[in-house]
């Protein structure tokens, strides 16, 4: 399979981060697997064939982002798609009782996380003459919810961030995409927002039949890299069949 040179996925330890660093694996991209978890990335790459390597990150971290970049620039082929897919929520409360220490996490993994690692890699992605940036947003991006402020804020800020990029980059040769998905069951996500409360966790997904799960949105990612480079996929909003809108899914009790 001809290489189609290397792509970065942050959050790659688990859930969509994992499954599209195995999707793009076997689209031919290497993978370079970011994350904090460096026992879950070695096991990543194990199964891999040579296409994935390791790169232990935290994106809240201007020093470990340049590590990453330096990293990056060690290896031959040239640097073609970065996936800013690390994020998160923490806490449901409403806006009076919101916890400032959520709020600022889930700010610097969603927001500044993009940026730091954005800002990193850009350069390369230029010189590469076929860059894209794929963002991975949320449909909390644009609407917002009870008990959601912090994280709805933060991928508004993150969707903003997305827009803004593209403006900017009109005429260099990187595309800016942008997927918002919607419910995603993962094995780690809703269980992390709620303080490891697996049955507030198990709650979210309760009586609805398809869920999407993480190859459903590693599918997406793939599939907005691999169009030819004329082509962006400015936003692609994905939801499960059974969720209409943010506040209507379809359960059976």
């Amino acid at each position: 399979m001809q290489s189609r040179g290397i792509a970065v996925v942050t959050g790659a330890s688990s859930g969509i981060g994992a499954a599209t660093a195995r999707r793009l694996a076997e689209e031919g991209f290497h993978v370079v697997a970011a994350a904090r978890r460096s026992d879950r990335l070695a096991a990543l790459a194990a199964v891999a064939q040579g296409r994935i390597t390791p790169a232990t990150c935290d994106v809240t971290s201007d020093t470990s982002v340049a590590d990453l970049a330096a990293q990056v620039a060690t290896l031959e082929e040239p640097l073609t798609l970065v996936v800013n897919n690390a994020g998160g929520a923490h806490g449901a409360d409403p806006v009076a009782a919101g916890s400032v220490e959520d709020w600022q996490w889930m700010f610097d993994v969603n927001v500044l996380g993009t940026l730091r690692v954005t800002r990193a890699l850009l350069p390369a992605l230029i010189d590469s003459g076929a860059g894209t940036i794929v963002n991975v947003v949320s449909t909390a991006g644009h609407i917002v919810y009870e008990g959601g402020g912090g994280y709805t804020a933060a991928k508004h800020a993150q969707h903003a961030l997305t827009g803004t990029l593209r403006l900017e980059l009109n005429g260099e040769p990187v595309r800016v995409i942008e997927i918002e998905p919607g419910m995603v069951k993962t094995d780690e996500f809703a269980v992390n927002r709620f303080g490891g409360d697996s049955g507030k966790a198990a709650a979210v997904y309760s009586g609805v039949a398809e869920p999407l799960v993480a190859d459903d949105i590693a599918d997406c990612i793939a599939w907005c890299a691999t169009r030819p480079h004329h082509v962006n996929v400015d936003r692609l909003v994905v939801r499960p069949l059974a969720q209409a809108a943010q506040h209507k899914v379809a359960r059976k009790l």
